[in-house]
């Protein structure tokens, strides 16, 4: 399915945001390997999280839903359900698959699709090696996984990856030994704080290598209540076309504001962005609070590699805004945007390229020279990936001349009625 952006309409308004994905992901899988009932609300009905959905209750729990993102998760002793297929979801495999190996009586086949099976697992078979865990296969899916009573690990997370570091503490909730992870450059802490609403004791300290973080003696989780926050990786797409478009203004109401999770809105600040933070609060464990940003002229920005895991999935919105910008953008430390849903880095050049914008890559550093005006009028190859469709969309609003992107279906991966909340704000998008 084509999609068109046309330029001419300011955005405006408040952008009703679905609950953030990595939060959704987990609060399924925490609930339903704890005992009790989970209660989620806000959860986001994405085709990657309904992978996840689908996986748990083959795995024995029990999952019950209504409108409005109300969900109830019955957690209990796990099953071997043959072959769970995780679709485009990376989350999905690399957190069950962790989940798994420190269950002894639970076996599972791993798949995904065409996309998924091309991504890179060994990072998080390794690991999960080290502590004993019995995984077949090589470095893509298919993997088989054999439950096993797992030892201890003390694991350096490098390269920051937040989806390896869960994997290792969710496979430590199944052993007594000891079990931590020291971090040089932090990773998404979700996991951790989601852990601790489930009643898992974690134990954090500073050491010249970095935080570690360690399992505490209680590791049994027990269902509880979960509110999601809305997620600042889709957001970023109406927040970026409100800040490049002449006379937009846009609120999120509720958007997680984890510092781990802003370095786009820090970033964008940093280029001149007006950026208003309201009614901050803790929710679950997390801190939201209500997002508003209003058009402003950009200045061009320099991103250095510890910044990049603070807004890794933000980065071709980013992109988009530098386009904007007057003058040179330097974003460092891309490697990790080669396997994505698709070799993200090659795309962003390609789609500004299209677009008129000088764009290039050295090494895993891309050089963006904005002129303060894009010509736009391109048809964008997007690979199959919903962030670099929703990221050119969004250009195209303030282009000289309307964006096509090749293929929006798989928008739904992470934001489903992404095409209606924009149009809702006022974007000519069809």
């Amino acid at each position: 399915m084509k999609l068109v952006a046309t330029p001419g309409s300011f955005v405006t308004g408040e952008a009703a945001i679905p609950g953030d994905k990595s939060c959704s992901h987990r609060a399924l899988i925490l609930g339903a390997m704890a005992e009790g009932e989970t209660r989620i609300s806000g959860m986001l009905e994405s085709d990657d999280v309904l992978a996840t959905a689908r996986a748990i209750e083959a795995f024995g729990a029990r999952v019950d839903h209504s409108d409005g993102g109300k969900w109830i998760v019955r957690g209990g002793t796990w099953r071997s359900p043959g072959s769970i297929d995780c679709g485009n979801s990376g989350t999905t495999a690399r957190l069950l698959i962790g989940a798994v190996a420190g269950m002894p009586a639970v076996r599972a086949v791993f798949t995904g699709d065409e996309s998924l099976s091309t991504r890179p697992m060994q990072r998080l078979t390794v690991p999960l090696e080290r502590m004993g865990a019995i995984i077949e296969g090589g470095d893509r899916l298919p993997l088989t996984v054999q439950g096993t009573q797992l030892g201890g690990i003390d694991h350096r997370n490098v390269p920051a990856s937040a989806q390896v570091k869960s994997a290792v503490l969710l496979a430590g909730l199944g052993t007594n030994a000891p079990v931590s992870i020291t971090e040089p450059m932090p990773s998404r802490n979700h996991t951790e704080l989601m852990l601790a609403r489930f009643g898992c004791e974690l134990e954090y300290s500073e050491t010249p290598g970095g935080q570690v973080t360690r399992l505490g003696r209680r590791r049994t989780l027990v269902g509880c209540e979960i509110k999601i926050g809305a997620d600042p990786s889709s957001a970023a797409f109406p927040l970026v076309a409100a800040a490049i478009v002449p006379g937009s203004d846009v609120l999120v109401r509720g958007m997680l504001v984890n510092p781990l999770r802003t370095g786009l809105y820090e970033t964008m600040e940093a280029m001149g962005t007006d950026i208003r933070l309201s009614n901050e609060r803790l929710q679950s464990g997390e801190i939201v609070a209500d997002v508003r940003i209003t058009h402003s002229h950009l200045r061009p920005c320099h991103v250095r590699p510890e910044q990049i895991p603070a807004m890794i999935d933000e980065i071709p919105a980013l992109a988009v805004a530098c386009a904007f910008a007057d003058g040179e953008s330097l974003i460092e430390g891309l490697g990790e945007l080669r396997v994505k849903e698709s070799d993200r880095l090659g795309a962003i050049v390609a789609g500004l390229a299209a677009c008129g914008v000088v764009a290039m890559v050295h090494g895993d550093t891309l050089r963006i020279f904005g002129r303060g005006q894009v010509q736009g009028g391109a048809n964008v190859a997007t690979q199959g990936d919903h962030r670099i469709a929703m990221a050119f969309l969004a250009l195209g609003l303030a282009a000289e001349q309307p964006v096509e992107v090749d293929r929006a279906e798989m928008i739904a991966t992470s934001f489903p009625g992404f095409t209606e909340v924009m149009q809702a704000l006022g974007a000519d998008l069809r």
